[in-house]
């Protein structure tokens, strides 16, 4: 991408967009096109399709999805398949028509079997059954890659796809009904701290591994790959590191320095046990993580101090 290409990010305003936006301006691009819910609803394929003929998007980061936590994914999976698959569906179709030069396309780390070879292969994708509590939209973003595959294929588009871990830092949802694990605890152990709370609940048992990667890494890599890869397989984003999710609560209770207890209650779902990304393809291609975990939730914890009383307005609007 040269400085003055002309590029549509999807999904601006998300933990993921909002991101990429960041990191791009901070490289110098600045002929970004952005548009809110309200300005194009995704969803809506002749909005899509008059929205690519008017702007003429050269390259897109298709970073637009409906997510959520545990929670959200196993009470809501219609809306989960049904949004994200029309997404997908009508941005990588109206970037084909409209001749895109390159297109990203995001999926997430629980496209792979419940019980995949550790750590995780690009290899793996559909060599197994789905954790059934996010099956629906592992179902959608596995349709996106592999439509990007065939796009490529059939016509010989150039739109490759990344598959980021588990994503956490500025912008993130702190819903305590829809959230990933990561703010979740924030937020509980925040909330917990500043009401003298003598204890913190997480749900499961705590054992479950988890690999995160920091959102601003993340866009950095995107953009790497963006420039650097144009190969039909998808391309693991992470740092190839793991931890409990006891540690990861320990860890965020010692850097907002609650004093109270972790407890856990066994009767909600762990999910998968295990996933950590074999990220050797990235590593290859020349990239590596720069935010280490600590550092990374030491940021995520003061942004979240910062934006409380916006974010609580918010949760209190869904």
């Amino acid at each position: 991408m040269k400085k003055q290409s002309k590029i549509f990010v999807a999904g601006h305003n998300g933990l993921v967009g909002s991101a990429i936006v960041r990191c791009l301006e901070k490289k110098g691009h600045k002929n970004l096109i952005l548009k809110n819910h309200s300005q194009l609803d995704l969803i809506k394929q002749n909005d899509v399709d008059t929205f690519f003929k008017e702007e003429r998007p050269e390259y897109v980061f298709l970073a637009a999805a409906k997510v959520g936590g545990i929670y959200a994914n196993d009470k809501y999976p219609a809306d989960f398949i049904y949004n994200n698959l029309m997404i997908e569906s009508n941005v990588i179709k109206a970037a084909h028509d409209n001749k895109v030069k390159k297109l990203l396309f995001l999926g997430s780390s629980c496209i792979y079997p419940k019980f995949s070879n550790q750590p995780i292969k690009e290899s793996e994708l559909l060599s197994g059954k789905l954790e059934p509590t996010n099956e629906a939209y592992a179902i959608a973003k596995i349709a996106g890659l592999e439509m990007c595959k065939f796009f490529k294929k059939q016509y010989g588009d150039n739109f490759i796809s990344c598959m980021p871990t588990n994503l956490y830092g500025e912008n993130d949802n702190f819903n305590l009904n829809t959230s990933h694990v990561m703010p979740a605890l924030i937020r509980k152990v925040y909330e917990a701290k500043l009401n003298n709370h003598k204890q913190v609940e997480v749900w499961g048992t705590g054992t479950p591994l988890r690999e995160f990667l920091h959102v601003d890494d993340m866009a950095d890599a995107c953009i790497f790959i963006m420039n650097n890869y144009n190969e039909e397989e998808h391309v693991n984003l992470g740092t190839g590191e793991e931890i409990s999710i006891k540690d990861l609560a320990l860890l965020i209770k010692d850097v907002l320095g609650y004093n109270g207890e972790i407890v856990f209650d066994t009767n909600m779902k762990d999910g998968t046990p295990r996933k950590v990304c074999d990220v050797s393809r990235l590593h290859k291609l020349g990239w590596k993580h720069n935010i280490e975990l600590r550092e990374g939730v030491k940021m995520t914890c003061e942004w979240y101090k910062e934006n409380i009383v916006r974010l609580n307005e918010c949760c209190k609007d869904k």
